[in-house]
């Protein structure tokens, strides 16, 4: 389907991974310089990455910070998140438990990593 630089590449302060022989601008952590450039294609790459065998509820989740970010231009920190889930989706969807299981290395900044957007900014 497509190849991929798993190891990523630093040159200087320039960060970067390729996938299906494009190359990706990425700050130091891995996430995308330019949003537009996510592909869905892109995402279990990326999951990869993270150490995540994608579900259906990794996709909800994935596709639903990306609309998040699209209509507030602002990647949610967890509480958000977890308010904004619990109100389209309910309270067990909606809280920070499930989501947690889903992405352990933390849902805001996982989720929006895969989906190619700004680690959020109240997030260590």
């Amino acid at each position: 389907m497509s190849e991929a630089d798993s190891s990523g590449s630093a040159t200087g302060t320039q960060y970067s991974f390729e996938w299906n022989n494009q190359q990706f601008d990425t700050d130091k952590l891995g996430y995308l310089l330019d949003y537009q450039q996510w592909q869905q294609d892109m995402v279990p790459f990326l999951a990869a990455q993270e150490g995540i065998e994608l579900t259906e509820a990794h996709w909800e989740v994935v596709l639903f910070v990306r609309e998040f970010y699209l209509e507030y231009e602002t990647s949610p920190a967890i509480r958000a998140l977890v308010k904004a889930m619990a109100a389209k989706y309910g309270p067990e969807k909606g809280n920070s438990r499930y989501l947690q299981r889903l992405f352990p290395k933390g849902p805001a900044k996982q989720a929006t990593k895969l989906a190619g957007l700004p680690k959020p900014k109240k997030c260590l």
